[in-house]
């Protein structure tokens, strides 16, 4: 290990945990996650945290937005008329020193997730519990290319109906099984234990094409009901 990534490892491990509770708005049951991590921790890197923890896959792409400002990693087939501050280079102490105790994460800007974070407390490093831990949550985050809110309600609505005329095919579009209020809180921190906060970002760019069908290309048009 060489000098820097060393400094970036005892900065980790020393530097105080921001306790986050993370919110997905416009989606019933509410879909909660509370987790600590240090507040030194760069957007880009809790931008990782938040997909494992929330259930995704990092296949899309995503922005943040705290204080009037938004950072994130351009994408050259989506020019912004105002590119994205690089959330590699933003550190999440910064905006906390700067008074900041809530902000937006929005993912997918197709199914448009967006998520509010709250700065619930800040506590000295615990030397028995790892630096990146989810503490409690509910409910599982809608699949990827559900189609948003609205799309979620009938992706529900047709699982809730075996005797829907599309339930066959909506179930093996969901990989066969979905259930709206599972959370794995040990899987979760199992996974979390694998990500290494005083390891640089590398850059990364997310795909801008889904990885499957999106759930209103798949259906008939004729039986979405808006």
């Amino acid at each position: 290990m060489g000098a820097r990534a060393a400094e970036r490892r005892l900065a980790a491990l020393t530097a105080l945990r921001t306790q986050l509770k993370v919110e997905l708005r416009r989606v019933k049951p509410v879909v909660w996650r509370r987790i600590f991590v240090p507040e030194t921790v760069t957007l880009a890197k809790l931008h990782g945290i938040l997909q494992w923890t929330m259930g995704w896959s990092n296949s899309q792409l995503h922005e943040w937005q705290i204080a009037h400002r938004r950072y994130g990693m351009s994408d050259r087939d989506w020019p912004e008329e105002e590119p994205l501050t690089d959330d590699r280079r933003a550190r999440l102490n910064t905006f906390i020193e700067a008074g900041v105790r809530r902000f937006t994460y929005v993912h997918d800007f197709g199914d448009n997730r967006e998520c509010v974070l709250t700065v619930e407390d800040l506590a000295p490093p615990d030397p028995a519990l790892p630096p990146i831990a989810c503490l409690a949550g509910a409910n599982a985050c809608p699949p990827e290319d559900v189609g948003g809110s609205y799309g979620y309600v009938d992706f529900l609505k047709i699982l809730a109906d075996p005797g829907h005329e599309e339930y066959a095919d909506t179930l093996a579009w969901a990989g066969g099984a979905f259930d709206p209020t599972r959370f794995d809180l040990q899987a979760t921190n199992q996974i979390l234990k694998t990500i290494k906060p005083w390891a640089s970002t590398r850059p990364r760019r997310a795909a801008a094409c889904p990885r499957r069908v999106r759930f209103d290309q798949f259906r008939d048009p004729r039986t979405i009901s808006r």
